[in-house]
């Protein structure tokens, strides 16, 4: 695979690093020169990495194309290229259709959107993409967990749950600073709360035919401690207000495609 990147921000450059970490690597890769640091660092940093003249020369030089700008100049940018009917467009644009895309890269045919998440430099985490693609999935799926689905309502529905991240460290950071006003030192409490929640991320793959309503009654000692806080929380429509997050959240992507 001849791979090139139209836009040089950071989720390019995690893409490449993920790329380039792997024993048996055989795909070149190709970047646009908008951002220089990142692009001459990597160039720098991996063989078959390149810096492009130009976008054009990207396309130009690549058979697979990941489109890594912007939404807010999307409309500036991609027009301006000629694309090849042979090309695979790989889309990483959230905010922008697969039929938009389509109307840009004309006469490029081969499309496939995707999702990929900063932590893909660690190999880690799952990238969605839309429609199904064998070679996109293998690439991904190298770099992590590649999950592929059939309609756009489910790639949108999925999108949400990237939402979900600073509420996350959220939750962590407020266990924490409890544990410091109980005078916990602040180094200790991080460690025990990074380890432990750390192991509980293992449980879905140790028990995969558990939902998670079910992992969390198996937490859920009656009369116990973890009851008492699941409770506490669910009375108060902690849940119920997360739930009208996340539907918030979906309204607000889709509506960003229309």
């Amino acid at each position: 695979m001849k791979l090139g990147f139209v836009g040089t921000g950071a989720l390019t450059a995690a893409i490449v690093t993920g790329l380039k970490s792997v024993a048996d690597n055989s795909v070149s890769v190709l970047l646009s020169p908008r951002n220089e640091e990142i692009a001459a660092n990597l160039a720098l940093r991996f063989e078959d990495v390149q810096v492009a003249s130009n976008n054009q020369a990207v396309l130009d030089g690549s058979d697979t194309v990941m489109l890594a700008v912007r939404p807010q100049v999307a409309h500036e940018v991609i027009p301006s290229l000629r694309f090849r009917a042979d090309h695979h467009i790989v889309s990483l644009i959230a905010t922008l259709s697969l039929e938009e895309i389509a109307t840009l890269v004309a006469p490029a045919r081969k499309l496939t959107k995707a999702l990929p998440m900063p932590m893909i430099a660690l190999r880690q985490g799952a990238t969605i993409i839309c429609p199904p693609d064998k070679d996109i999935a293998a690439l991904f799926g190298g770099l992590g967990k590649a999950i592929e689905v059939e309609s756009a309502s489910e790639f949108d529905a999925l999108s949400v749950v990237t939402a979900t991240y600073a509420s996350f460290f959220k939750y962590l950071d407020t266990v924490h600073a409890w544990l410091k006003d109980q005078g916990v030192d602040d180094a200790k409490g991080r460690d025990y709360i990074a380890t432990l929640f750390k192991a509980l991320a293992n449980a879905p793959d140790a028990s995969p035919a558990s939902g998670f309503m079910h992992l969390s009654q198996e937490y859920a000692t009656r009369g116990g401690i973890n009851e008492q806080i699941l409770r506490e929380l669910t009375d108060a429509g902690l849940f119920d207000t997360f739930t009208q997050s996340l539907s918030g959240v979906h309204k607000r992507i889709v509506a960003s495609r229309t």
